[in-house]
């Protein structure tokens, strides 16, 4: 128990020295990996079942090579790429929305400085180290934030990207 008291108190304390904006990466941060293991999960699992739902579908019917058939191929597969591709975008909105909080905080800390500068004439060396690591921490998480969420996302696109294909050959023309 010392020990978690003692982790949740760095915690607050790292948060604290970031800034307020921390607080919004902190929360952008916990959004993003929430889809992101949504994803995760979504192809771990109910993918499956939707896949072969379409297969299903498809394999019941009598012929497969009409310009109908081509249709309902067609719909078939933009029905499941839609789920497979659910989220994409808010996730890919976040990694670009990640570095640019980051920013936010940089401004924020350096106006920090400045009004510390403008107050003592710079004579305050603490107060105005604590403008600069307001300045550079919410730059760190934003960057951080940023960078694990672009691996994460190209896992993903690349898995959506190989569900959709195999699903098209899934879907065979041949009778």
């Amino acid at each position: 128990m010392h020990a978690l008291n003692d982790a949740w108190a760095a915690v607050v304390a790292f948060m604290a020295s970031g800034g307020p904006v921390l607080l919004l990466i902190a929360g952008l941060t916990f959004f993003m990996w929430t889809l992101i293991f949504e994803r995760f999960f979504y192809f771990k699992g109910g993918l499956k079942h939707d896949v072969q739902g379409a297969v299903d579908t498809w394999e019941a019917r009598p012929e497969r090579k009409s310009w109908n058939a081509h249709q309902i191929r067609y719909a078939l597969v933009s029905r499941v790429s839609e789920k497979i591709q659910s989220n994409m975008d808010m996730i890919q909105t976040c990694v670009a929305l990640a570095p640019l909080f980051g920013l936010l905080g940089t401004v924020w800390g350096m106006i920090n400085v400045f009004e510390v500068l403008a107050i003592t004439g710079g004579g305050d060396a603490k107060q105005m180290a604590s403008g600069v690591s307001m300045a550079t921490i919410p730059t760190m998480a934003g960057m951080v934030t940023a960078l694990s969420g672009v691996f994460a996302n190209t896992y993903i696109t690349r898995t959506a990207e190989r569900e959709t294909q195999l699903l098209e050959d899934h879907l065979t023309m041949d009778h």
